[in-house]
C-alpha cells in the first residue's frame, strides 16, 4: 500500500499560522539537495534568496544576481521540495522600475521556475508593485527593515531604527496585499510593534523573538559560510570545519595511495 501524498504548505495556510498559534520556520536554500534536506526536516517555507549572490557566487552584495539566475536556482529548489512553501526573491532592478515590470518578473518566477510566491524588498515605495502583483494572482511576501538590495543607500548592512518609518512601511506592505512580511535587522521592540500592528504574519531575521516566525540562511546556521557572521545568527552545526576535515582526509589518502582500496574497485 502506497504512502499518502504529502500535503504542501499553501499560501493561505502559511498566512493563517498566527491564528493557529503556530510559529513559522523558514530557511533559505539554493539547490536541490539542500532544499530536499530542509524539506525533510519539516520547515514551513524555503526562501530562494538573492543572498545566493554572496554565499554561492562570492559577491559582496546580492546586487549582481540576475532574474535568470534566480529562476535557475528556484527551479532546482522546487524539484527537491514536497511539502514546504517555496518563495523566490526578485533580484535587484527587476521590480523597482514599474509595477508592470514587477508583475512580469514575479510572474516568470511562478510560470517558469515553479515558485508558489515571490518576495520583494521595500515598504511604501514598493506598495504599488506589490498591489499589481497581487491583482495578477501572484502571492507576495514583503520585506522591510534592513533590505540588502538597499545596501548602498543605507551605507552598509546596518540595523534600522526609525520606528515610525518602519511601521509605515510595514502597514503599506500589508495594505497592498502581501500575505507575510520579513522584518530584518530591526530592534526587537520595534519588530514587536510591527507584529502587533499587522494581521499578516511577520518573519524575523535579526528582529528578536516576537515575530510570528524566523528565517535563517542555511549556510549560516550550518556553519558553512565564514565570509560574514551577523550577530543574530546561531550556528546549529559546524559543517565548514567538518567539510574541510573530510576533504583533507580524502586528499591525504589519495596522496598515500590508500584510496581507492579494493572494495572501491570494479572486478
Amino acid at each position: 500500500m502506497s504512502a499518502p501524498p504529502v500535503k504542501r504548505v499553501s499560501v493561505p495556510e502559511f498566512a493563517g499560522a498566527r491564528g493557529r498559534g503556530v510559529k513559522l520556520v523558514v530557511v533559505t536554500a539554493y539547490d536541490y539537495t539542500s532544499a530536499k534536506l530542509a524539506d525533510e526536516a519539516g520547515v514551513d517555507a524555503i526562501l530562494v534568496g538573492d543572498s545566493l549572490g554572496m554565499v554561492v557566487q562570492g559577491h559582496d552584495t546580492p546586487l549582481p544576481v540576475t532574474l535568470a539566475q534566480m529562476q535557475y536556482h528556484t527551479a532546482c529548489v522546487v524539484r527537491g521540495v514536497k511539502r514546504a512553501l517555496v518563495v523566490a526573491d526578485l533580484p535587484f532592478l527587476t521590480y523597482q522600475i514599474s509595477p508592470r515590470q514587477a508583475v512580469r518578473s514575479a510572474g516568470s518566477m511562478l510560470k517558469f521556475a515553479g515558485a508558489a510566491a515571490v518576495k520583494l524588498e521595500g515598504g511604501e515605495r514598493m506598495a504599488d508593485a506589490i498591489a499589481a502583483c497581487v491583482r495578477a494572482d501572484i502571492p507576495v511576501m514583503g520585506h522591510v527593515g534592513l533590505t540588502p538590495q538597499s545596501v548602498h543607500r543605507m551605507g552598509g548592512f546596518k540595523v534600522q531604527r526609525d520606528a515610525d518609518q518602519l511601521l509605515k512601511d510595514a502597514r503599506a506592505v500589508a495594505d497592498a496585499g502581501a500575505f507575510a512580511l520579513v522584518v530584518e535587522g530591526v530592534p526587537s521592540d520595534i519588530a514587536a510593534a510591527i507584529t502587533a500592528a499587522l494581521s499578516i504574519p511577520t518573519i524575523g531575521i535579526g528582529a528578536g523573538p516576537n515575530c510570528d516566525g524566523q528565517v535563517l540562511v542555511t549556510h549560516d546556521l550550518l556553519g558553512l559560510f565564514d565570509g560574514f557572521r551577523p550577530k543574530f545568527v546561531k550556528r546549529y552545526a559546524d559543517l565548514g570545519t567538518a567539510t574541510r576535515t573530510a576533504i583533507s582526509a580524502y586528499a591525504d589518502e589519495v596522496r598515500r595511495g590508500v584510496f581507492p582500496a579494493a572494495e572501491h574497485e570494479f572486478r
